[in-house]
Parts: C-alpha cells; structure tokens; sequence
C-alpha cells in the first residue's frame, strides 16, 4: 500500500480510505488510486485487514449435505448477495454429523467470520455456543427460535402443503399418501403436521396407514414408496417430504409398472431444477433459493448491528410448480 501511496502522490491513508470506499476522499484523487491499484494489480491482505479491524467481511455457511442439490442451489445464490454486499463466503458441509458441525464451528471462529447461517437444522446448541460466547450473529433455518444474537429463516410449509394438497383435491384426488423425512427429526415432524393439517383444511381424510418414513433421499422415496404399493387400498396421490424422495416414488413407480400420472400423481417439496429433467417432470412446491439467501442475508445483518437485540424470524413462502407428473385421479370403478 505503501508503494500505491508513493506511485500516486498520495498517504497510505489515502489510499486505505479509498480501498475501503471512504467518502472522506475526493472523487478526482479517489480516481486516481483506483487508477494506480489497477496498474499495479493492487489485491488487498484480508487477513491484515482482519487482524487490524476485527472483522473479515466474511459469512459462513454450514450445510448438512452437497450431494442434496437444493443445497448447490441455495448455495450459489447465497454467494451472489454476499458478493452484492462485497462479503466472502466460507463453505462448510456436516453429512449430518455432530461432530462435524463442532469442527466447522470452530473454523468459522478460527477465521472471525463475521456471521453463520447455520443449515443443518438438527444439532446440540452447545455446537454452536462458541458463535455465541464470541457475539458472531448465528441464522437457523427452520428452528423458529430467535435469542440475542441468533435468528431464524423458516419455510412456510403450511402453506406449501396446503397448496399441494388442494391442487391434488381439484383434480379429484381423496385419497393421498404422504412420504416424509427421518423419524424424530425436527423438521420431519413439521412437514408432516404440514401435511396433515393440509388434508383437514381441504376436507380430506389424513390416513395414516398411507404415511411412511424416508430420509430425504432417492433410496428412501423408493423404499417407502414400495411399502405403500402393498397396500389393499392404494393411494392415487402420494407427497413427500423433498424432491429427492419424489425421485426415489418415481422409480418405485416405474419397477411396479405403474404409470404416472395417469395411475398414480406424485408432488415433491423444494422445486429443484434437476425436476424438471426427471420422466415425467416433477410436480413440486417450489422454494425460492433466491428468497432464502437474501433472507438469511437479511437477519444476519440485524444481528450484526443489534448483538444485544433477539434475531429476526423470518418466514419464506412457497410456490406450487405443477409440471407433468400430477393429472386427475383415475377412475378405479
């Protein structure tokens, strides 16, 4: 810096004030060492930037599962409003695993991020204390809680599956499976409350010898979808708890010969794009991975400028993306 400052006839305290965008230095002198910065192919020292302010313009983000790819999704525009707000992005994935997730904690305090989005959903709060002990803002996704320093984004399943559910009844459906997450989770549970109050709010019966357990992953949608083929009295519709579930019926679908959607309507829940590649293309309740990042965005900054206040709680809606893979119910007469 020392030499931009020498080369442009400036103090290095010009040239810091302009690097970091200060309105205290003239427009014309302000050209000037972005001028010099360019010839010199200037890139600045995040880390002695750290060092000396204590902030590192950079967020965290720690996801439970890449190979899930909502995630891939939420992730690259997630990056894109944190480059709109000129924020790094530190990229840590769990499996799922608590031990993991203690790690990746660790690094982010390592790095003085200067916040976490924190995705996977299911964890010990003493994994992330050491976020809190440090007074570094913590985002949660589905929890519904908010404390100082901590808030929370979560996805309106109620109206998803309402929309779902009353998209499946106009086209004759009555009787509706469901295919949902791991058993005990948290988040499990919300969806099939979701669910279930979808089919009372359309005046279906909730059935729950048409309920099953998957794992949010191809193999557990076909697995349960099987399960529920052995039954004397078969659904004509059947929702689940994420698009990769849907995948796993859809296959299931097709080894027992029956076809979609003239036999049998499946929905999905998050509107992946790789839905729309799928045979026959996935109906789903679609999120915004757009909406969730800036969201996340949103109640990280609060958090950021309020350390003492409770976090926000926040609420993102969902939209039903009917593709091909839903049609009227048949005719079992």
């Amino acid at each position: 810096m020392r030499t931009v400052a020498q080369r442009a006839g400036v103090s290095s305290a010009t040239v810091s004030r302009v690097i970091n965008g200060s309105p205290a230095v003239k427009e014309e002198t302000a050209e000037h060492v972005r001028r010099i910065l360019k010839e010199l192919n200037f890139i600045p020292n995040p880390i002695a930037t750290t060092l000396k302010y204590g902030r590192s313009n950079t967020y965290g983000l720690i996801i439970p599962d890449l190979a899930n790819p909502f995630y891939p999704e939420f992730l690259l525009n997630f990056e894109e409003a944190l480059v709109e707000s000129d924020h790094e992005l530190l990229l840590a994935t769990t499996q799922s695993n608590e031990p993991k997730l203690v790690n990746s904690v660790r690094r982010m305090v390592m790095r003085r991020v200067d916040g976490v989005v924190v995705m996977a959903s299911e964890y010990d709060t003493r994994a992330v204390e050491p976020l809190l002990d440090r007074q570094i803002p913590i985002v949660t996704i589905d929890r519904n809680r908010a404390q100082p320093g901590s808030g929370d984004v979560a996805i309106d399943f109620d109206e998803g599956y309402r929309q779902a559910v009353q998209h499946l009844k106009e086209l004759g459906h009555k009787r509706i499976g469901f295919i949902g997450g791991n058993v005990g989770i948290h988040t499990s549970a919300v969806r099939l409350e979701a669910f279930r109050k979808g089919m009372v709010s359309a005046g279906l019966t909730f059935d729950e010898r048409l309920i099953r357990s998957g794992d949010y992953r191809v193999s557990g949608g076909d697995a349960a979808m099987a399960s529920i083929l052995m039954e004397p009295r078969r659904p004509t519709a059947v929702v689940t708890a994420n698009d990769l579930t849907a995948f796993g019926a859809l296959r299931a679908l097709h080894a027992h010969g029956i076809q979609v959607p003239s036999e049998m309507s499946v929905i999905g829940f998050d509107g992946i794009q790789m839905g729309d590649a799928v045979y026959p293309p996935l109906t789903s309740i679609a999120v915004s991975p757009r909406d969730l990042a800036q969201a996340c965005l949103r109640a990280l900054d609060h958090s950021k400028l309020h350390p003492s206040r409770r976090g926000l709680l926040l609420k993102v809606r969902c939209t039903l993306l009917v593709r091909s893979s839903t049609n009227r119910a048949p005719d079992r007469a």
